[in-house]
């Protein structure tokens, strides 16, 4: 099988290569580094069934297809992961993460019609917004601010997902949607911005962790092992043709549950600085996964502490 990744130097894209790989897999990567990382390819670049291109998705899809053609490859299987992902990222970013979630997803989605490929979106569970129903299951339509600070990201994803559902009808795409959650692990960036590297970065160092409003509100933390194993089982699925996923965690935590989780494995005691919330922020995001257990037999099983063990020694190492 030949892979087309595209946002293949970003975190989760990046471990998402190196499973195929290691499966015997040609992955050919293509990234412009606007948040991704070299330093994130650097083990798929030591496999000889790893290409690489530095390329937008967006303005360079011809370069792109032309290059595939001097490699003699054609991709069985397109994952369109390319897009910023992060409150911080996509506030500095936002043209470019409407663009290449809309002319993006165009550009591959048609060529994966056109090869005959399959192909999978990554959405987010921010297509869901503030989320008036709890858990959400991948019917609920959302609770989105179409014009907030974070519409460039729930609203691009969501124009994503149209594109793509428009192309398995007219064009016949063997397409299917993913919706992750909060998802953390090795290479996440200190500077992120999210919750999981802001707390343990924090802690690291020995600073109270900054909780957004009085830590109420939850999410569900996802181990990047996991989710790539999710990713993979979906692609690989004729099941989920036409479908949309949800892959995350359901074991809901409150905010602050989580700063003890992370204070206590890091081996600190709790101070916490309290702000104000941003605008649009959810207040619950809790994923219900029993499609994904239905079709794919998957659900998360590295333990939080688990994981947020190996996300702090990740962390202290690059420090």
């Amino acid at each position: 099988m030949k892979i087309l990744i595209t946002g293949a130097a970003g975190f989760i894209a990046s471990h998402l290569a190196e499973r195929y790989l290691a499966d015997g897999r040609r992955v050919v990567g293509v990234d412009n580094f606007c948040t991704g990382s070299e330093a994130n390819i650097e083990k798929a670049r030591e496999n000889p069934r790893y290409s690489f291109l530095r390329a937008d998705v967006v303005t360079q899809w011809r370069q792109i297809e032309a290059w595939l053609g001097e490699l003699q490859v054609q991709p069985n299987l397109v994952l369109h992961m390319a897009s910023p992902a992060s409150p911080v990222d996509y506030a500095q970013l936002p043209l470019q993460t409407l663009a290449v979630n809309s002319e993006g997803t165009r550009n591959s989605a048609e060529a994966a019609a056109r090869w005959g490929a399959r192909y999978l979106f990554a959405s987010t569970s921010e297509s869901y917004g503030d989320p008036k129903e709890h858990p959400q299951r991948e019917s609920y339509w959302g609770n989105v601010n179409p014009v907030g600070p974070r519409s460039c990201y729930d609203e691009g994803k969501r124009f994503g997902e149209a594109m793509v559902m428009a192309q398995i009808r007219s064009a016949g795409l063997d397409g299917r949607i993913i919706r992750i959650f909060n998802t953390y692990g090795p290479r996440m960036r200190q500077n992120d911005g999210r919750v999981v590297p802001n707390f343990i970065t924090q802690a690291l160092a020995g600073k109270p962790l900054t909780i957004y409003g009085n830590g109420a509100q939850t999410r569900s933390f996802c181990y990047v092992d996991d989710l790539v194993e999710g990713i993979m089982r979906c692609a690989a699925s004729d099941r989920t043709r036409g479908l949309v996923v949800n892959l995350g965690n359901p074991e809901e935590h409150t905010i602050r549950e989580f700063a003890e989780i992370v204070c206590n494995v890091v081996g600190v005691p709790l101070e916490v600085v309290n702000q104000a919330i941003p605008a649009d922020d959810p207040t619950r995001r809790n994923p219900d996964i029993s499609l994904a257990r239905e079709l794919l037999d998957w659900e998360p099983v590295v333990p939080l502490r688990e994981g947020i063990s190996r996300a702090v020694e990740s962390l202290r190492v690059s420090a």
